[in-house]
């Protein structure tokens, strides 16, 4: 599903952001990668979801090789891979149907279409009953399952979630995390970027450490270990 063939970051005059990393992600595996900040764990993902380009090596999403991808690509990419943001990223002043619907409006969909999708997936979060609610009348949890919604609107392959139990408490956190175990379980690759060392030990999932760009520790069965 992603393959990380030898690929490095370089950012002028001497920064290298990743280095070397070779990295095998297989189709419905779900996958933690943790590292200390300036890990090189922002750089991976953004080197993924087409926000920057390779210095050197190749990524591979599904067969299909992005490491020098064009802009008029990304949205092409995009709907392959769905993102979950720490800060959640909504729109504070359309409601909550409106907010994924947003996503499909912007891909041009139809409204017969956007009417049957947002409603489902709604479901799929447990949101159903709040559709017609703005983001500052919900938790945070709730806004941070309207953010997975959107990401799922698309029905990508891939899952990344970079730090989405980060301004969450305990009990929301486990919440988040029972749902992106749900939607693993449906088939959708989940890579899961986390500093919160419960989550990644409650897991018992693969572990990637990254360590100053590079791999340091990859784990079948891993635990928070920085």
């Amino acid at each position: 599903m992603i393959k990380f063939r030898n690929v490095t970051k370089f950012y002028p005059p001497d920064t290298y952001a990743v280095k070397g990393i070779n990295l095998h992600i297989k189709d419905g595996e779900f996958v933690s990668i943790i590292g200390q900040s300036g890990s090189g764990k922002t750089t991976l993902i953004r080197l993924l979801i087409g926000e920057e380009h390779v210095t050197n090596g190749n990524i591979i999403v599904g067969g299909w090789d992005i490491s020098n991808i064009r802009k008029g690509e990304v949205p092409i990419l995009r709907r392959q891979i769905g993102v979950i943001f720490q800060d959640y990223k909504l729109l504070p002043n359309k409601n909550i149907f409106e907010n994924i619907a947003f996503a499909l409006e912007v891909c041009g969909s139809s409204d017969k279409k956007i009417k049957i999708m947002v409603p489902q997936i709604l479901k799929v979060v447990n949101l159903l009953g709040k559709a017609d609610k703005y983001p500052r009348q919900l938790s945070g949890g709730e806004q941070q399952r309207v953010g997975i919604a959107r990401a799922l609107i698309h029905r990508p392959k891939i899952l990344v979630a970079d730090e989405p139990t980060g301004n969450l408490d305990l009990a929301n956190s486990r919440d988040i995390i029972d749902l992106l175990q749900k939607i693993n379980q449906l088939g959708t690759t989940v890579l899961l970027v986390t500093h919160d060392r419960e989550v990644v030990n409650m897991l018992k999932r693969r572990v990637v450490v990254l360590d100053r760009g590079e791999i340091v520790s990859d784990q079948k069965i891993g635990r928070y270990v920085i």
